[in-house]
């Protein structure tokens, strides 16, 4: 069971302050907790949140991380060296797949982006080191990182300049918006809110981590 804490926070049985989109279930904790604000490098789980962040396009993160097992089943684990072979077969398949969400152009974005995905590591080497680029530097982040301030924020100049960068080649459902909840999940930014007991842990994680 989640309670209500101070500032908006939520607290657990444990009695930990948490930010407050996690409250009420036990598997949002377990994200929150270990995965969200953590810094990636690995190009393969880089790929799968950008895929499973446009997946997440008018749903709740909550449904997308439920079928999380089912997505990874469905597309060879997101590698994308894989799913960029996938053809109508394989959308098929994936279109009768009641684990996963069966959208056909989100389906069809995932391989494409695949494609997209192993260019862009002929291109530049690696797919993180191309991602972590776009970080923003300290100075263009947000003052405070309270609820109300972090509410108000839904795409940065940092996640705009991702998304552009990608559309340019030819990679889709990664708009400003989807791009900058992409970079709060993989660490790129740190937005746990400042009274989060995680938040400390996700800095720390990010200064000792080796941008590629």
């Amino acid at each position: 069971m989640m309670a209500a804490a101070n500032d908006g926070l939520t607290s657990a049985s444990d009695g930990l302050a948490r930010c407050p989109w996690c409250a009420g279930h036990d598997d949002y904790v377990a994200y929150h907790d270990d995965e969200w604000g953590r810094p990636v490098a690995d190009d393969i789980r880089l790929y799968e949140k950008i895929c499973l962040e446009g997946f997440q396009s008018g749903l709740s993160w909550l449904t997308i991380l439920r079928k999380r097992a089912s997505f990874r089943a469905g597309f060879a684990g997101f590698d994308f060296r894989h799913v960029a072979g996938f053809g109508e077969a394989d959308v098929q398949r994936l279109l009768g797949d009641a684990g996963i969400v069966r959208h056909r152009g989100k389906i069809e974005s995932t391989i494409n982006n695949a494609r997209r995905a192993a260019a862009l590591v002929e291109e530049v080497g690696s797919l993180a080191s191309f991602i972590w680029s776009f970080e923003p530097r300290p100075e263009d982040r947000p003052g405070r990182y309270d609820r109300e301030t972090l509410m108000t924020i839904t795409k940065t100049e940092a996640s705009t300049a991702l998304s552009k960068a990608l559309k340019k080649r030819g990679w889709s459902f990664v708009g400003p918006t989807t791009m900058h909840a992409f970079m709060q999940s993989v660490g790129i930014v740190n937005d746990h809110v400042e009274d989060c007991h995680k938040r400390a842990a996700c800095e720390d994680a990010r200064a000792a981590f080796r941008r590629p």
